[in-house]
Order: C-alpha cells, then structure tokens, then sequence
C-alpha cells in the first residue's frame, strides 16, 4: 500500500467544487481546503506507485479547477 499527501493548486472560486470531486475518488482517504501557500490538500492511498500514478495525473489533474499538484509520498507509516 503507497499513501501520499498531495497539496493542490486551486483556481479562485472553485475549491468548493474540487474539494466535492477529491471526495468521490475512490482512495481518497481526506480532502481538505487550507490555507497557506496550497488551496487543497489531500491524502490518498493506492495499492502501487503505478496505481496512485494514475489517480493524481487522471483523476485529480483532470478536475476541473486544478491548477497543480505536489505530491508526498508517504515513506514511513504509524503501524495500528
């Protein structure tokens, strides 16, 4: 399992709107507007880096209002 923080660049006037469309990604584990430097930021679970590839580029640069995206990569998790 890869997990990554992905911080967002919004358009003005539609964070709203893309913050509804992260929630309806599936791995979408939180969604949250902020402030700061970054518009979004969201944090996202994919069974491989090819997997969670292939959410940011498609799914999330794809939602209308999304100016740019910078990712991190989770490299070391708290075990439950």
């Amino acid at each position: 399992m890869v997990r990554a923080y992905v911080l967002l660049t919004v358009e003005i006037g539609k964070v709203e709107s893309v913050i509804t469309a992260l929630r309806q990604i599936p791995g979408v584990l939180r969604a949250d507007a902020v402030t700061g430097p970054y518009d979004a930021i969201v944090y996202i679970e994919a069974n491989d880096l090819g997997e969670l590839t292939k959410k940011i580029l498609h799914d999330i640069h794809n939602i209308d209002g999304v100016i740019d995206t910078t990712t991190a990569i989770v490299v070391e998790m708290e075990e439950k």
